[in-house]
């Protein structure tokens, strides 16, 4: 959906997944320094919105998600998971209930595909399930922001800021009282930094919850009962998971930043070396530079020089060998 808040000054529309909002309002770096110091907000209003009512809601979400979800306390933020048979991630849930509704919000895009599995599974269970997407925004508030949520808005409250979801006929009143705006690569740049994965950015098809470091933020090891904890349970305590997600600090010298998808090898092998992982995310920090996430072998040393395309490398361990 395309949000109002493009008609903002200097609003530079994201493309790709992100389409529909703003990437930056001109000036990328001050937007990073003004979330980093706990001002500003960031539009999310593209977004999905889902919503689960009913009083069943919590423990049938607990049979279906990786996290530990049946006695969520009201107001508590939590992410959740939905894997594959085999354990590769299929959706990545940010959740808060209100006392009588579960709010998640989830990657653009994948709320039709979400929506259509929860009501393949509802059976007998005292639920409904609602795309919201259209009536609500999300719209986020950096950690430390001393701004207030409009009275009756849900709060989704993390350690790195807050969610809110926000009726989408108010976003521009919020935008108006709750300013500057900062763009989505801001947003971006800061969670590189953080380390945290984001679902068709970290993931493909074959990514489990162990590469990227989910275990126990998103995937809870005490529970059973959903599809995909097999392989969950296997790796865990018989193994290792094949790949491992790293953040690089990369050649600040380059004036361009490998793009998603970007072959690394070791640098003492060369461009022509063999490729051992790919870049899935990169940015620049306003205070770190040019950095990326990527996902490598597992048995990469975490001592080793990489190269992503002709960019020199070095990585910052994130999931442990």
């Amino acid at each position: 959906m395309k949000s109002p808040l493009l008609s903002l000054p200097g609003a530079v529309p994201a493309e790709g997944v992100d389409e529909g909002v703003a990437a930056h309002y001109g000036d990328l770096f001050r937007e990073q320094r003004a979330l980093a110091d706990g001002t500003g907000f960031v539009d999310l209003s593209h977004r999905g919105v889902v919503t689960v009512s009913g009083e069943d809601r919590l423990s049938w979400l607990h049979l279906l998600l990786t996290q530990h979800v049946s006695d969520l306390p009201a107001g508590e933020a939590t992410e959740a998971l939905i894997l594959s048979a085999h354990g590769h991630i299929e959706h990545a849930l940010y959740l808060v209930d209100d006392g009588s509704t579960v709010w998640a919000h989830v990657e653009p895009g994948t709320q039709d595909a979400l929506i259509a599995y929860l009501e393949s599974m509802k059976f007998f269970y005292r639920v409904e399930v609602a795309d919201r997407t259209a009536d609500f925004a999300v719209v986020h508030l950096p950690a430390g922001s001393i701004a207030e949520a409009p009275e009756g808005v849900v709060v989704r409250e993390t350690a790195y800021g807050r969610d809110l979801f926000l009726p989408r006929e108010d976003l521009e009143s919020f935008a108006a009282a709750h300013g500057p705006a900062a763009g989505l690569l801001a947003h971006e740049a800061l969670r590189v930094e953080q380390h945290r994965p984001r679902l068709g950015f970290e993931t493909d098809h074959r990514t489990i919850p162990h590469e990227l470091g989910w275990i126990g933020t998103a995937v809870h090891l005490q529970k059973g009962c959903y599809r995909g904890q097999e392989t969950v349970a296997r790796v865990q305590n018989l193994g290792k998971p094949p790949r491992r997600l790293v953040f690089l600090h990369l050649d600040g010298s380059e004036v361009h930043l490998p793009v998603p998808g970007t072959e690394i090898r070791l640098a003492d092998e060369g461009p022509e070396g063999r490729k051992i992982g790919f870049v899935t995310t990169s940015v620049r920090h306003h205070e770190l530079g040019p950095v990326a996430l990527a996902l490598v072998k597992r048995n990469v040393p975490v001592d080793a020089r990489l190269i992503a395309g002709e960019t020199a490398a070095a990585q910052e361990v994130v999931v442990e060998p």
